[in-house]
């Protein structure tokens, strides 16, 4: 099978570069064009990133002397290309239009990015938990006026750690959720070099990512009508998000009520054994047990476990009977993996299987 060439739009963000080492020997997508902001255009990529390359491994041998583009030039990109992952740095609006114009020049665009997540034909999926929002995209090739273009986004990356657990155990009916997440510093694109002002140090507010945090999961969890998304209603969702010195991972503490108590027993099984469309298709980037369970009191931990299934697992643990909620318990998920390039890639995989992105006749 010969591979679909794939373009990333913002390669020398943190983000990029995330998708760049994920696709490093992929099996099915090979990374053929970057674009970035016009003053990195017309220089190689390793002039272009120069000394903020963030990631562990090194900088594949692949993309070091590809010429980044200018990725307002839409044209000239798409024509390179079968489809783009998105992580570029503007604006919404300018995100909002940058990515229709891809997505008008008949090359799908999956994006990282918040721009559309509201956009109520885009479907915003989590691969495991909401591929049916795919059959949106019909409705917003209409609206478009394309055939193949589209554009699809995945959630926001905190939520990744309790709405994965939270859906395997939908059957109870979970009614209240209360949930504060610790973020690591990679979620604002930053490592400790870039923030020294993060060592030793918590930052109880991210912009925007309470909001993100009460209203996506409900998203995720509504029902397509008349080709949009309609929002669920319940459960309700109230949520703290703070900064912490970690450089992976995201860590939720979440208190939960159900209509139906179920017992712990239940609740352990349900998360160990919940399996969505990624492994029934096995998909190169699926975790092969998508929730783990931890039963030692002191995991799951972002150093320890962060990178569980290649960073697209998400670790559980501390599950126990509250005094006010029904249950409390602790979630872990990959912010920069899961929660951002690898859960944008996985969706494009799981676009692929289903036929919504193929390679472009010449």
């Amino acid at each position: 099978m010969s591979k679909l060439r794939v373009g990333i739009l913002g390669a020398t963000g943190m983000v990029g570069q995330r998708f760049i080492s994920l696709l490093e020997n992929h099996p099915w997508f090979e990374v053929t064009t970057l674009a970035a902001s016009p003053r990195s255009a017309g220089k190689t990529y390793e002039e272009a990133v120069g000394n903020r390359w963030k990631m562990t491994k090194p900088m594949p041998e692949a993309v070091k002397s590809m010429i980044v583009k200018n990725v307002n030039e839409v044209e000239a990109v798409a024509s390179e290309v079968d489809f783009v992952f998105s992580a570029v740095d503007m604006t919404k609006d300018e995100i909002k239009a940058i990515e229709e114009a891809y997505a008008k020049t008949e090359t799908p665009v999956v994006s990282n990015n918040s721009a559309h997540r509201w956009t109520p034909d885009v479907p915003m999926v989590i691969p495991e938990v909401n591929p049916e929002h795919f059959e949106v995209i019909a409705s917003q090739r209409k609206r478009l006026g394309t055939k193949r273009g589209f554009i699809a986004v995945k959630p926001n990356c905190s939520i990744q750690s309790y709405t994965p657990a939270l859906n395997a155990l939908k059957e109870y009916g979970p009614k209240v959720v209360v949930a504060t997440t610790y973020q690591a510093i990679s979620g604002a694109g930053k490592n400790f070099a870039d923030w020294p002002e993060m060592i030793d140090n918590v930052i109880p507010f991210i912009g925007g990512e309470e909001e993100k945090s009460e209203q996506e999961p409900l998203r995720i969890w509504g029902k397509v009508l008349d080709g949009e998304i309609i929002k669920a209603e319940a459960p309700f969702i109230t949520t703290q998000c703070i900064r912490v010195p970690v450089t992976d991972g995201h860590t939720a503490a979440v208190f939960v009520s159900f209509e139906k108590k179920p017992e712990k027993e239940e609740i352990i099984k349900a998360w160990t054994e919940y399996k969505g469309l990624p492994q029934e298709l096995n998909l190169p980037s699926a975790p092969k047990q998508f929730i783990k369970y931890f039963e030692e009191d002191n995991r799951p931990q972002a150093a320890l476990d962060r990178d569980y299934e290649n960073g697209m697992g998400i670790c559980m643990g501390r599950l126990r009977e509250d005094t006010v909620y029904d249950y409390k318990f602790v979630g872990l998920s990959h912010n920069t993996v899961r929660g951002a390039a690898g859960g944008a890639v996985l969706n494009a995989e799981l676009l692929k299987a289903l036929g919504y992105i193929e390679a472009k006749e010449n």
